[in-house]
């Protein structure tokens, strides 16, 4: 070709490259913005999320589930306590015994009492105070667990009979007067949510008389301790601790039984759960 032939028009120049594409490219996973609630490209800004985005790895932690726990084992020391309880009540319904004899001797011949005896029913009467109050703590302690763990058992077993949290399982024993009712109508509860069903899935009902029989000799008992404080308390002259220690004596007997009466209650509900526990919530017969 001559370089005097007439040229083509110009070449156009090439067009621009593409924009970066708003969108990812088919098959690539969107990227997620550098912050939650930031702009992605034509959209406005979110608000932040009120929960982590959908499949996150690291969810927050789930409140551990409750699971039965068997109270065989406390129930054992609860009733090896209350058997202990129950004899040294026994030994201080003795000690109140002999001082309400030895008062009946003071108020008929002052001088046939010798200081001796007057200080050997001292000594008697603070060993079994002092024996007294040791027990009652070590057995309080214990059953007060017991009896959460089976107020927690039974929860698992059976939601829908209880009207109070499991906190009062303990809380229940340490407000005043409240202490006389609330502890027996968890009790009461638990009792309810122990039982198995019949075979047909129907409600079944188990005696409660060892629930009512144990709260109602507590509660006696319980009255007359403060009773027989009082008395002894203000008691100066030996007819006012004649007096006292017969109150005492009540009072020893009444703890005894009701210690008998506990250990009969523990014993039938810790079964009562293992039962159910064990061999499932509905009965064979």
């Amino acid at each position: 070709m001559s370089f005097n032939e007439p040229q083509g028009p110009p070449t156009p120049p090439p067009p621009p490259p593409p924009a970066y594409p708003a969108q990812p490219y088919p098959g690539q996973p969107y990227p997620g913005p550098p912050y939650a609630g930031g702009p992605q490209p034509g959209h406005p800004a979110a608000p932040y999320p009120a929960a982590p985005y959908p499949g996150m790895p690291y969810a927050a932690p789930r409140p551990p589930a409750d699971v039965l726990r068997s109270p065989r084992g406390l129930a054992l020391a609860v009733c090896v306590l209350l058997g202990v309880a129950a004899a040294v009540n026994l030994f201080s319904a003795a000690v109140s015994g002999y001082v309400h004899s030895l008062m009946r001797r003071v108020i008929a011949d002052p001088a046939g009492v010798g200081d001796d005896a007057l200080d050997r029913s001292d000594i008697l009467t603070g060993i079994a105070g002092g024996l007294q109050v040791v027990i009652l703590l070590a057995t309080a302690v214990v059953f007060i667990i017991w009896f959460h763990r089976v107020r927690v058992n039974g929860e698992i077993m059976r939601p829908d009979v209880f009207s109070q949290t499991r906190g009062w399982a303990i809380g229940g024993w340490f407000i005043p007067i409240g202490n006389l009712f609330l502890p027996y109508r968890t009790a009461k509860e638990i009792w309810t949510a122990s039982t198995r069903f019949a075979p047909d899935g129907s409600l079944r009902e188990v005696s409660a008389a060892p629930v009512n029989a144990w709260w109602a000799v507590w509660v006696l008992s319980a009255l007359s301790d403060r009773l027989f404080s009082t008395l002894y308390g203000r008691a100066e002259t030996p007819e006012a601790l004649r007096d006292a220690s017969s109150v005492g004596m009540v009072c020893d007997l009444l703890t005894v039984a009701a210690a008998v009466l506990a250990i009969v209650f523990v014993r039938k509900l810790t079964a009562m759960q293992t039962a159910k526990a064990e061999q499932g919530p509905y009965a064979s017969v």
